[in-house]
């Protein structure tokens, strides 16, 4: 579709995959809704664009990626994707050892260890901070202290950011310290149980709502990071 008021993203992404496949691409606008309803009709289709190879319908742009090998088939796939935490957690360690090169000289240090894990809280809970509402509902299905306390829900968001902020800025560690040990040792808990004793199938709600991250190794290890870091902060300042 090309109109005044709409230029089709996913025909632009459809036409860039073939181009890159090697396909010479011949182009058809639908430029008024009318051709677009009509053109719909005649195929039996529900959505644009729609693209041919040698006069056989392949489908849409997902279907595209479908025939060239990119995705698997509907069939085939699970709905569970690492991605999210992989990107976060991965950012966050590149942070970490640009602030440690920064600061000390040297990628490798026991600080960047810190900011790793302190921005990786902050991070994560940016995502569950853009719909605290749908992570408050995914969380109920296994945190025994939100169910507990639903409020622990909407609250357990804000608590994560404060503590991986003020944990990255090295401040208010009698504030920072308890707090992570608190949803850490909760969370910890919580999804050991659901997982490894209850046996329970789940999405995780660490990366906020829509997330296809399964409750398991990933959710535990954030929870457990958050638990050390808490017990670490203040012990290191005791033993300086």
């Amino acid at each position: 579709m090309v109109m005044p008021d709409h230029l089709c993203p996913l025909g632009l992404k459809s036409k860039d995959l073939l181009e890159r496949q090697g396909f010479n691409v011949e182009d058809h606008h639908l430029t008024t809704r009318e051709e677009t309803d009509a053109f719909k009709a005649k195929h039996g289709v529900e959505t644009t664009p729609q693209t041919f190879v040698d006069g056989e319908r392949v489908g849409g742009y997902d279907d595209l990626r479908v025939y060239f090998g990119i995705d698997p088939p509907p069939s085939e796939q699970s709905g569970t994707s690492y991605r999210p935490v992989i990107a976060i957690f991965s950012v966050a360690a590149l942070l970490a050892l640009g602030l440690s090169w920064h600061q000390y000289g040297a990628l490798l240090s026991l600080r960047a260890v810190e900011w790793f894990i302190s921005l990786s809280m902050t991070m994560l809970a940016v995502q569950k901070l853009r719909d605290v509402e749908s992570f408050s509902t995914m969380f109920l299905n296994y945190d025994l202290l939100a169910r507990r306390w639903v409020r622990y829900g909407y609250i357990y968001p804000y608590a994560e950011a404060l503590a991986g902020i003020l944990m990255t800025a090295g401040a208010l560690v009698w504030l920072a310290s308890p707090v992570a040990i608190l949803i850490g040792a909760a969370g910890a808990i919580s999804i050991f149980k659901a997982v490894y004793i209850d046996r329970r199938e789940l999405k995780c709600a660490c990366v906020g709502e829509g997330s296809s991250v399964p409750l398991g190794f990933v959710s535990l290890t954030e929870s457990l990071m958050m638990l050390g870091m808490g017990i670490w902060m203040p012990l290191k300042a005791w033993l300086i």
